[in-house]
């Protein structure tokens, strides 16, 4: 019994490091340039059910009814993010999914949101290299107006990040975070 080789799409959300020159690099190229024609469809959508239907094609899988996504919004790919029921992604966010973005139901994100689940090393040698690492936001959470989220984050059930935090680091459920970076300031 021989084993099925990965293609780079499974290796990056099996948060696998890969250098930009890999082999398989080029796929991604090919899947963010298909990505690219789809949001400049979705950002020119004619009303919420047209957003729901090229948001779908991007994501690769149907975007429930409940979901209310307000562009422009930006994604290099796509089919890495996942999105639950009665979520509201507001104006001019961005999300970059590679190592994977999980949204679960009655999620609220404010405008101008950035989350990221890819990153590279600091190492000057290395920098050309992808560190993919999955990004979850539970149930109930708000994100409030320019949050910005790094690669590899769980944001807490029913927390509230405010607006203009940094968060780098996991935030617990039932709380509210605030600052750069981002720390707990009350429980919910």
């Amino acid at each position: 019994m021989s084993a099925t080789k990965k293609n780079i799409f499974e290796r990056l959300l099996a948060n696998e490091v890969i250098p930009m020159d890999d082999p398989d690099y080029g796929d991604v190229r090919v899947a963010v340039e298909e990505t690219m024609g789809l949001n400049l469809k979705l950002n020119n959508a004619e009303g919420l059910d047209e957003v729901r239907k090229y948001l779908g094609e991007i994501i690769g899988t149907e975007v429930d009814k409940t979901t209310t996504l307000f562009t422009p919004f930006y994604t290099n790919v796509g089919r890495h993010i996942k999105l639950g029921k009665n979520v509201f992604i507001n104006h001019a966010c961005s999300f970059l999914d590679l190592g994977g973005i999980e949204i679960e139901d009655n999620v609220m994100i404010g405008p101008r949101v950035n989350i990221s689940s890819e990153n590279h090393p600091t190492e000057i040698g290395k920098r050309n290299t992808m560190v993919p690492l999955k990004v979850t936001i539970k149930k109930g959470a708000w994100l409030g107006a320019n949050v910005t989220v790094l690669p590899g984050v769980t944001i807490g059930e029913n927390s509230v990040v405010a607006a203009g935090a940094l968060v780098n680091k996991d935030v617990e459920p039932n709380s509210v975070y605030a600052r750069i970076p981002a720390k707990k300031i009350k429980e919910l």
